[in-house]
Order: C-alpha cells, then sequence, then structure tokens
C-alpha cells in the first residue's frame, strides 16, 4: 500500500510572505459548530523538534479556500489543546 501524499497548505505570515505548512489533521467541535486545522511546517528538519500550529477555519464557497483565524480565546486553547494531546497520545501508542 502506498503512503499517501499530505495535503499543504500555503499561510501567509504577518508580512505576507508565504510558508508552507503540512496538515496533520482538521476537526469539527459540535458545540460549537466550529473547524479547526493542526499544521506543521513542511521545511523540518528529522531531527529537530516540531512545533505545531492550529488554526480555526471556514471553507469558501469557490475552489478549495480556507478562511484561516487565529485561536484568541483562553478556553477556545485549552480545548483545541486537548485535542491535540488525544491525537498525540494514541500516536505514541499507535507506534
Amino acid at each position: 500500500m502506498a503512503l499517501e501524499e499530505k495535503e499543504r497548505i500555503i499561510i501567509p505570515d504577518e508580512n505576507g510572505e508565504e510558508h508552507l505548512f503540512e496538515v496533520l489533521f482538521t476537526f469539527d467541535v459540535d458545540e460549537t459548530e466550529q473547524s479547526y486545522v493542526a499544521v506543521v511546517p513542511a521545511e523540518q528538519k528529522e531531527d529537530e523538534e516540531v512545533e505545531v500550529f492550529a488554526f480555526r477555519y471556514e471553507e469558501k464557497d469557490n475552489d478549495d479556500d480556507l478562511a484561516l483565524f487565529q485561536i484568541e480565546s483562553d478556553d477556545e486553547w485549552d480545548m483545541v489543546e486537548e485535542v491535540l494531546n488525544t491525537v498525540a497520545d494514541s500516536e505514541d501508542l499507535a507506534e
């Protein structure tokens, strides 16, 4: 079975520079009807510690575009961190 190519997205920073990220996973929160995406920089060296970024997103009507929003509230961050930790723990068990 061939490994599936990871989905990649380009995210501009506050200076307008574009950076390539690999999508780890997306998830929805039923209570808030919000969608989130967890990404890592695509250009990381194997021995580097991986920094995971998370954003709230909305799909745009045209094409496959996403509107990304920074997570600003502590409650929202706590919920996202809990999901990230759960996924990380389950991946550790699978190895």
